[in-house]
């Protein structure tokens, strides 16, 4: 069981260096998610300037350039294997559970990457209120940009083949993340006027159960999209 499952990391660990090295020498997601977060940004720091923002708006605001940012790139995981003719490569190579495994913590390492540069940018260009408990705002970033890997990952598989490809991944995840956008806008929001962790506990329970769900629906549904 122990030499079964160092394999499996093993094999894990390749994919995802697999996907990094790809992602060094084409830098499409990076650069695309952090070009779209920035211009989303400096239309909403220009529009808004000249009113004051609460709470409320200022994490409705963030969840939204980090959702649609996350959007437009987060497709190519399974896009470019299709492109570049990999795809039947992956399904000999490795299960799919393997495959489901690297794409996920691929998009996750990106999306927290793309968190680590839009916040403090956020922060810079739109002021939001001083105070806020950021430990608890920390969390409510890492827990949502989970929960959007989890679900994009596997629709991710099912629009790489089809015609429209990147459009139609914003149109699917939605609808599947609008309860984990509503929760993490209204936590960031009490985050931010520096309530304490036991005002948010069960806005992070919610995700983090959220998360376990999603993950396990997932790969048990991957092998059929993956497979097919």
């Amino acid at each position: 069981m122990d030499r079964t499952f160092c394999i499996w990391i093993r094999a894990v660990v390749a994919l995802v260096k697999k996907d990094l090295i790809d992602e060094y020498r084409t830098r499409y997601a990076v650069t695309s998610m952090a070009l779209f977060a920035l211009t989303a940004l400096v239309i909403v720091s220009f529009s808004t300037g000249m009113f004051i923002l609460d709470a409320g708006l200022h994490a409705a605001f963030l969840w939204i350039i980090i959702f649609f940012s996350a959007m437009s790139s987060l497709a190519r995981s399974f896009i470019k294997e299709e492109e570049q003719g990999t795809a039947k490569a992956l399904k000999m190579s490795a299960p799919a559970e393997i495959i489901y495994f690297g794409k996920l913590i691929y998009n996750l390492f990106i999306l927290i990457v793309l968190i680590t540069v839009i916040y403090p940018l956020y922060v810079f260009f739109m002021n939001p209120p001083s105070g806020g408990n950021n430990f608890v705002i920390l969390l409510f970033l890492v827990l949502g940009a989970s929960c959007l890997a989890g679900a994009t990952t596997l629709l991710a598989a099912m629009v790489s083949r089809a015609g429209s490809k990147n459009t139609l991944l914003p149109i699917l995840a939605f609808p599947v993340l609008l309860p984990v956008l509503l929760t993490s806008i209204r936590g960031t929001a009490v985050a931010l006027n520096g309530r304490p962790f036991n005002s948010v506990s069960s806005d992070l329970i919610f995700l983090l159960s959220f998360l376990v769900i999603i993950v396990t629906a997932s790969l048990m549904l991957f092998p059929f999209v993956w497979e097919d």
